[in-house]
């Protein structure tokens, strides 16, 4: 594993939609995303909430390539190839190989023999290397999916409710997993989740989303040293984003 405190180019995310619209079977036109501005800081992970269907996913998706079709600009200052790790909502494990393959598929010519030791311990998959995903429980096909996305060292990292679907235990293992490897290899992220507790756990700053055409209506910042998120902590911090957000951004 790479031990330097700032992997990849420690990008700046500048994203700046002015129209996202799909067409609806009888040809109407649906604004999805209208004047959504954000920006995300050099190494901060920050994290998108907003109602269900208001266009999150959406907004990776552009972020990602995946969707060309808009009005707008995504900008990550300094890089005109930018490694992107991504994580979606499912695992997307190539059944015919392992583990390991799985993740070694994703590196870049450069990273090919990247030791991967430290990164599969951190992860608690070092005994599960030579598996292939139809041994894995879905928890640990995530932590798969986790791996694949880090081991390029991205200069941004992108995750699509990571951890939707798991039972809350294997969950919030994974946020701490997820916590302590990014914190050993800071980069620049962005997470969409409709869980506001796993935002505070997890970010820098919570991003929130209107309801369709989905824009910005506010941001909040945690400055609390992650370390420092007691319990009571991340009450006192819930309690204030319902203050400023009452509906919790859903």
């Amino acid at each position: 594993m790479n031990k330097h405190p700032h992997v990849g180019a420690a990008t700046e995310l500048k994203i700046d939609i002015k129209e996202k619209s799909f067409r609806s079977s009888n040809g109407e036109a649906i604004t999805v995303l209208q004047n959504l501005h954000f920006e995300v800081a050099q190494n901060e992970f920050a994290c998108i909430v907003g109602p269900s269907g208001c266009g999150k996913t959406t907004t990776l998706r552009i972020l990602l390539g995946l969707d060309t079709d808009y009005r707008g600009t995504m900008q990550l200052s300094g890089l005109a190839h930018p490694r992107i790790g991504v994580v979606f909502q499912e695992p997307l494990l190539l059944p015919w190989r392992s583990v390991e393959q799985n993740v070694r598929l994703a590196l870049p010519d450069h990273l090919k023999d990247t030791n991967l030791d430290a990164l599969f311990s951190t992860l608690g998959l070092s005994r599960m290397r030579t598996f292939y995903p139809g041994e894995l429980s879905l928890g640990l096909a995530r932590r798969a999916a986790i791996a694949r996305a880090l081991a390029i060292e991205p200069d941004i990292l992108v995750l699509d409710e990571p951890f939707v679907s798991l039972d809350e235990p294997t969950a919030q293992q994974l946020r701490h997993l997820l916590m302590g490897v990014w914190a050993e290899r800071p980069t620049t992220a962005l997470m969409v989740t409709h869980n506001i507790r796993e935002a505070i756990l997890l970010s820098d700053r919570i991003i929130v989303l209107s309801d369709r055409p989905a824009h910005v209506i506010g941001t909040f910042d945690i400055k609390l040293p992650r370390q420092s998120r007691t319990e009571q902590a991340k009450r006192d911090i819930l309690r204030s984003f319902l203050d400023r957000y009452p509906g919790g951004g859903a």
